[in-house]
């Protein structure tokens, strides 16, 4: 059982959410969250029914305030990094809803995720250049793979505050939303996954991320689309769609 104010997850069916806590510190990341997220997300995978995650905060004004300032120096760690590149290799989507606005490591944390769906009036900002830190290389790699060379300079070499529509802009954010509409635009895509094949969305999504990195092989591509015309899930979806067709 996660301490006071530390993440925490909850698994409804085939829905995972998992909540940062700290709405009066702006959703802090502390040195000891890590681990409790990377085993949060180690239980996700042991349920097998489980098609789609959902990262979330706490509040109306910050979604992640990144990583706590004062422990930079002394206790922030691989562990950090590592609990993203769990959260972006997860076989499952996962939808950042982002409650309000991104700061620092906050920024990766939202960025570790297949979709972002952000409200009006929130921004980002990455002070990173500020104090003389030379970001690690697991982030800098997913904003240039997600964003752009160009909108990644901008966020990081001159440590503006940017906000909700122009990150809709660049493709930092998939969906913008009024506040009031960010529950119903999540459940919107939750809904929409559970209604698609599981285990070709995992592959597709295996897929195109290897796309993006630039260590995809059209032979394993190739492979997977064979195996899917083959399967028995693709069978029955397609009889049942040529059923509903002639009713």
């Amino acid at each position: 059982m996660s301490g006071a104010g530390s993440p925490t997850l909850s698994i409804e069916g085939k829905v995972a959410t998992l909540t940062l806590r700290r709405p009066d510190e702006h959703n802090r990341i502390d040195a000891d969250d890590p681990q409790a997220v990377s085993q949060h997300l180690q239980e996700i995978v042991k349920h097998p029914d489980v098609a789609v995650l959902v990262l979330t905060g706490t509040g109306e004004k910050t979604f992640c305030a990144g990583y706590t300032l004062t422990q930079i120096s002394s206790r922030l760690d691989q562990r950090f990094e590592d609990m993203l590149d769990q959260i972006e290799h997860l076989p499952i989507p996962t939808i950042c809803a982002m409650n309000g606005s991104a700061y620092g490591g906050g920024t990766d944390l939202a960025m570790s995720c297949d979709f972002r769906i952000g409200v009006h009036g929130s921004r980002l900002f990455m002070p990173a250049a500020k104090f003389g830190l030379h970001y690690y290389p697991g982030g800098l790699r997913r904003f240039v793979e997600r964003i752009g060379p160009a909108a990644t300079k901008k966020i990081f070499l001159t440590a503006q505050s940017i906000d909700a529509e122009e990150l809709l802009r660049i493709g930092y954010l998939t969906e913008l939303v009024e506040r009031e509409a960010l529950d119903g635009k999540v459940r919107a895509y939750v809904e929409s996954i559970l209604l698609c094949e599981r285990d070709a969305v995992k592959s597709m999504k295996q897929h195109i991320d290897a796309l993006a990195l630039g260590t995809w092989s059209e032979a394993a591509g190739r492979a997977a689309y064979e195996a899917s015309l083959q399967s028995t899930a693709t069978a029955e979806r397609l009889t049942a769609l040529n059923r509903a067709r002639e009713a």
